[in-house]
């Protein structure tokens, strides 16, 4: 029988041009420096953890409405996709436009990255999302809503930050966070086999977990991304894995069918053990080698941008240096996303290539 689906039909990115290396923090003053321990020091074990050796960074007077834009705008030009034909927009961040030190987000940023785009359909709604890292993959999720609905027809879902804007340079997490935009073009098409998204999972902890990621003044009064890293690694690896075999039990698919896993590029060190804890939840203790793509060692950490950036790479079979390397998809292949943020919340998505 003929179902409803929703698919990607096009996908677009924007990574700045900005590189910027671990050596770029040796004279930094980290004051969270308890041990004391050299710069030198420091960035070794943070490299040890973390595997990032450079991040991207936009130019000073680059903005997230305008990197998100290029991202939409990439999306459109890799499709058949008339931009009047999109009925919705919906973007994922969290600290929207910043100017000297101060976030603006209104009008949101999906109004201004429809206005840049020159739709002028009244009937593409254009709306922000604002759920920590996983916010990219819940626009997706609210995406699927409104296709089955029947609302819609086409709609775009973008993930763009700008966190070097809202680091605190004193504080050691501040090597982690980068920049970038990433987009997608969802469509709902009727078909006899199951395609596009299969399943989704989402979750919000909200009593203990709720502050582990968040903004706090620093010495000038400006907000800054603050982040308890044990906290956070020690939830994501309790729930991450849980929530993906949820996701794959709803689709009714099992770890052996799955191509790829893509994790937000949170740090390495939790992504393999994320990665080591799905699988020995069906009893594997190998991991193969291909499973899970990453980007971080040469894009660090741009929250809501990593997983669209990362499938966009996928899909275009691109390469980041070395990093890319077999990780091409196909038709008919499964992929999951997973993802874990500010809240804290975490999601899943099962993904059938078309």
């Amino acid at each position: 029988m003929r179902k409803l689906y929703s698919k990607i039909v096009a996908s677009g990115s924007f990574i700045p041009l900005r590189i910027i290396k671990n050596s770029d923090f040796l004279k930094n003053n980290f004051i969270d420096n308890i041990l004391e321990k050299s710069n030198e020091e420091i960035i070794s074990k943070f490299y040890e953890i973390t595997g990032i050796s450079e991040r991207r960074y936009v130019f000073s007077n680059q903005t997230c409405s305008e990197i998100g834009f290029l991202a939409a705008k990439d999306a459109l030009n890799s499709s058949s996709v008339e931009k009047e034909e999109i009925d919705c927009i919906i973007v994922a961040h969290n600290f929207g436009d910043v100017f000297h030190q101060a976030v603006d987000i209104v009008p949101s940023i999906a109004c201004r990255i429809k206005h840049l785009l020159g739709i002028e359909n009244e009937n593409c709604i254009a709306y922000d999302l604002i759920f920590g890292c996983p916010g990219w993959v819940q626009g997706l999720i609210q995406a699927n809503y409104l296709l089955q609905s029947g609302d819609a027809k086409r709609i775009m879902v973008i993930g763009t930050e700008t966190l070097s804007k809202v680091i605190n340079t004193e504080e050691k997490d501040c090597m982690i966070f980068s920049d970038g935009a990433g987009a997608v073009i969802l469509e709902s098409t009727y078909s006899e086999f199951p395609v596009g998204i299969l399943s989704h999972v989402a979750k919000s902890f909200t009593i203990n977990e709720y502050n582990y990621i968040r903004t706090l003044e620093d010495k000038n009064s400006n907000l800054k991304i603050k982040m308890e890293g044990r906290k956070v690694y020690e939830f994501a690896l309790k729930h991450v894995p849980l929530a993906v075999k949820e996701c794959l039990d709803k689709a009714q698919i099992d770890i052996d069918g799955v191509k790829k896993i893509l994790i937000h590029q949170a740090n390495e060190k939790m992504d393999n053990a994320i990665l080591n804890r799905i699988l020995r939840l069906y009893g594997y203790n190998e991991v193969p080698n291909d499973i899970m793509p990453m980007t971080i060692s040469n894009l660090g950490n741009n929250s809501v941008a990593t997983i669209p950036i990362m499938l966009d790479l996928m899909l275009k079979n691109l390469c980041i240096e070395h990093e890319f390397e077999d990780h091409a998809i196909s038709k008919g292949d499964i992929i999951v996303f997973a993802s874990v943020g500010a809240g804290m919340n975490i999601n899943s998505i099962v993904y059938k290539v078309d």
